[in-house]
């Protein structure tokens, strides 16, 4: 048994962790080594992919940081190698300064994370703890846990790819984008990639983009400095700060405004957040997953948003299905929110009629499962306590959405008052999903006061 895997008593201890560094700089080789062992860590040189490979073949290794250009070729190679093998072992990669593209194409190809040279030997020590903390897939604990938390409901192949995906995504510290439309759970699954990461034990802070006032962004985001202006009477973190060593959640992305998103790609880039009123810049080890129900390409292509943050945010996306796409999994989903709401009032479940059922599974469901969980929780109210009913569930017939004008003998607009209604409360509606239902921010949002708000969500039916 080697030295290394006895302690002082004579007693075996667990065998020290290795890890193969692949570089051609024989003095990066030596810097990067001199840091891993005074980690404790085993070290094994490669100075090519050839070399690399070969080691990778003869033994186990916990970690693999790899230079990007290599006489024989590059890292992401070795990273694909990896990953078509289904090694469990996380793989960093070096690259040149400034060398964005590099960077996004090593975390695509299944790189864990990336080092910018010069080297910080800070920043690789993080790096070097965080990679050795990921839990093995196959752990037990892990995989207990995992199925204890409030996960994605349903096993149409839909859901199954996403979950399969988010596993994934756990691994890595990619940015990622999740698409899909409003209520369609796109939260849940930034909370589950994060829940099941390496970054699980700190903050996950999510952060609604659209309803920050543009003129307080900068010190929301980033913190100010006691005196920076009129009221900052004390200092304060901003969201990077509150979110340091764990998960910044950036939902409906797309909102923001064009001078905020400089700061923020500068920010991501850097690693580094400097506070309104500060002279200096502090590091911050976040990762970023953001999410907008708006097609982001669409809004680059308009000049909504820049390219550069674009292509920053958007190295790996996930796509959450519209509930009318996983008909199948309503069933499911729908008796968990029952008893999720029987549970909060503390009142018996009601079973769904069948008839009820058929009729939600015909439904399109235009607000996917946060509009399930709403219709659900009004036909509680409205049943009889035992049975949720047809009638109970108060659904708008698709005919019924709009005034055809063979019936009208007009263009939906007619009648006046009922068009006006319509276009009120989708209005309300918009802003409260913007401000994640703060009915005082959404007031703000939609420019009355918060008495006109309440008036007007009674007179509306808005719950």
């Amino acid at each position: 048994m080697k030295r290394s895997e006895r302690t002082a008593g004579g007693r075996a201890s667990a065998p020290q962790r290795c890890v193969l560094v692949v570089d051609d700089e024989v003095d990066i080789l030596e810097l990067i080594e001199l840091t891993l062992l005074r980690m404790g860590l085993d070290v094994e040189r490669a100075m090519n992919v050839k070399e690399a490979l070969a080691k990778l073949a003869a033994r186990h290794f916990d970690l693999c940081l790899t230079d990007m250009r290599l006489p024989d070729g590059t890292g992401i190679e070795i990273v694909e190698q990896i990953t078509k093998t289904s090694m469990d072992l996380p793989v960093a990669v070096i690259t040149a300064h400034g060398n964005t593209e590099n960077a996004v194409a090593a975390l695509k190809a299944g790189a864990f994370d990336y080092l910018a040279k010069p080297v910080g030997l800070d920043q690789l020590r993080t790096l070097v703890k965080s990679a050795l903390s990921l839990p093995k897939a196959n752990d037990a604990k892990v995989v207990e846990q995992a199925q204890g938390e409030k996960g994605l409901l349903g096993d149409s192949q839909a859901i199954q790819s996403v979950r399969a995906l988010i596993e994934k995504l756990a691994r890595s510290e990619a940015p990622v984008h999740i698409t899909g439309e409003s209520g369609s759970g796109k939260e849940l699954a930034a909370r589950l990639i994060h829940q099941k990461s390496v970054r699980r034990e700190r903050p996950f802070v999510p952060v609604n983009c659209g309803a920050i006032p543009e003129n307080l962004m900068e010190s929301e985001f980033f913190g100010y400095k006691k005196g920076a202006f009129t009221g900052a009477d004390a200092d304060r973190d901003g969201f990077f700060q509150a979110a340091n060593g764990g998960t910044l959640f950036l939902d409906e992305v797309a909102d923001l405004p064009l001078p905020m998103q400089v700061k923020l790609l500068r920010a991501i880039q850097e690693k580094k957040a400097r506070k309104v009123g500060s002279t200096q810049e502090d590091a911050v080890d976040v990762r970023i997953i953001s999410a907008t129900h708006q097609n982001l390409a669409d809004c680059v292509e308009s000049g909504k948003f820049r390219h550069d943050l674009y292509y920053r945010l958007n190295v790996i996306e996930l796509r959450m299905p519209a509930l009318r796409d996983m008909r199948e999994d309503i069933p499911d989903i729908a008796s968990a929110i029952l008893d999720k709401l029987a549970g909060q009032a503390k009142v018996q479940r009601p079973q769904l009629e069948q008839d009820a059922l058929h009729s939600l599974m015909q439904y399109d469901f235009p607000g996917n499962v946060r509009e399930l969980e709403n219709i659900l929780e009004r036909a509680m109210a409205l049943c009889d306590g035992q049975q949720i009913t047809m009638p109970d569930l108060q659904l708008t017939p698709p005919e019924a959405e709009e005034i055809t004008p063979t019936a009208e003998g007009g263009n939906g607009k007619w009648p006046l008052q009922e068009y006006l209604d319509r276009v009120e409360k989708e209005a309300i509606l918009e802003a409260l999903e913007k401000t994640r239902y703060n009915r005082t921010a959404a007031a703000k949002l939609l420019g009355i006061t918060f008495r006109a708000m309440r008036y007007r969500m009674e007179r509306l039916g808005i719950n």
